[in-house]
């Protein structure tokens, strides 16, 4: 049986992943839009999310997989941490070479990585990363915090972000790699062992409501 991992991140798309019942591990950027029962873990990489949940602005149950920036963060709030610590399932700090900093490895990236390199998933399904694919870098973190989605800031973003995504895809080109959306025009190169999976978004069966998608 192949190990697969289903990934949902905080884009528009990440409601693809109610689309139909999905079976394996699951992995939550952050903190999601809806609930997902039997997710595996949180995963947290930003000092914003930490500092909104220790003051408690935001509240996120389940176990949590903390990048680097959480990590230290917990260093300089110990007794944060011992409040927290059980829902800590482990630090995860990896960065790969492809990547500049941790500023410019987001949560999704981090997730991915995590699910390739240390699960060792077979097939990892994604939902919610619609900077792939359009000019579209909202979140679903911005209803809890506040961020600067202007034109300027969201094409540095998409310009650090994507080509990550085409060294990550090909480090792990022994995993299958499935991108849920309702186009296939990517905005980033693939190899063989990347596709996507459409959806009708005019079809009633899906139920599914999204904001405008809007081409780069």
């Amino acid at each position: 049986m192949p190990r697969v991992v289903h990934i949902i991140g905080n884009g528009d798309s990440s409601l693809l992943y109610e689309a139909e019942p999905r079976k394996g591990l699951k992995l939550g950027c952050n903190r999601i839009g809806f609930p997902v029962p039997d997710m595996f873990a949180s995963c947290i990489v930003d000092y914003k999310f930490m500092q909104a949940m220790t003051n408690k602005e935001i509240d996120l149950p389940g176990q949590w997989i903390l990048g680097f920036r959480p990590k230290h963060w917990m260093e300089m709030h110990p007794e944060y941490y011992m409040r927290v610590s059980h829902q800590v399932k482990e630090f995860y700090t990896e960065l790969p070479k492809y990547a500049a900093n941790y500023t410019d490895f987001n949560c999704g990236h981090m997730a991915t990585h995590y699910a390739a390199n240390k699960l060792k998933a077979d097939v990892i399904h994604m939902y919610g990363f619609d900077s792939i694919f359009d000019f579209n870098l909202k979140s679903g973190t911005d209803f809890s915090l506040s961020s600067d989605r202007g034109g300027a800031n969201n094409l540095r973003l998409a310009d650090n972000w994507r080509p990550i995504w085409q060294h990550m895809f090909r480090e792990f080109s022994d995993t299958k790699f499935v991108l849920h959306y309702p186009h296939d025009k990517l905005k980033i190169n693939i190899d063989n062992n990347v596709e996507v999976k459409m959806y009708d978004m005019s079809h009633k069966k899906q139920n599914l409501s999204f904001d405008q998608l809007s081409e780069a």
